[in-house]
């Protein structure tokens, strides 16, 4: 049944834990071609396994094309957005939609201690509420009809 209570990571073990990501040294360019190819709104900066940043489509339109400056000649530092606003797995859903409401952020890193373990859009939210519901409804259901489990 749906809580809002439950830990993040119960999203994370569902959707999984990939991480995409990029140097601070690289380009916008080669972020914005990775994002483009894994169909992502926003990649993690990482340097020497630290989270230093992260690199939003907001950040890019905002930071490079309302400025008039080039992709290919702007390294990704000088555009991210740090520091980075996260949670731990242990965040309750709840308090993971508060902090993306707050921030007006649309992805969430997760970490465990320094280490990155997942990231959550605010897409994998409302997608694993919207599934939580359509079990809580079928259930209800069959306990109508009387063909709920003892």
């Amino acid at each position: 049944m749906l809580r809002l209570a439950d830990p993040v990571n119960l999203v994370l073990k569902q959707k999984g834990s990939e991480v995409w990501s990029i140097r601070p040294d690289q380009s916008v360019y080669e972020a914005i071609e990775k994002m483009a190819e894994k169909g992502a709104g926003a990649l993690l900066v990482i340097s020497r396994e630290t989270l230093v940043g992260i690199l939003s489509e907001r950040d890019y339109a905002r930071r490079v094309i309302l400025q008039g400056r080039s992709s290919r000649e702007t390294q990704v530092r000088e555009i991210m957005t740090s520091p980075v606003v996260y949670v731990t797995p242990q965040n309750t859903l709840d308090e993971c939609m508060g902090v993306m409401t707050r921030h007006h952020i649309r992805h969430l890193p997760i970490l465990q201690g320094k280490k990155v373990v997942g990231v959550v859009s605010i897409g994998d939210l409302v997608k694993w509420i919207i599934s939580e519901q359509e079990v809580t409804i079928r259930q209800l259901e069959h306990y109508i009809m009387g063909n709920y489990p003892a």
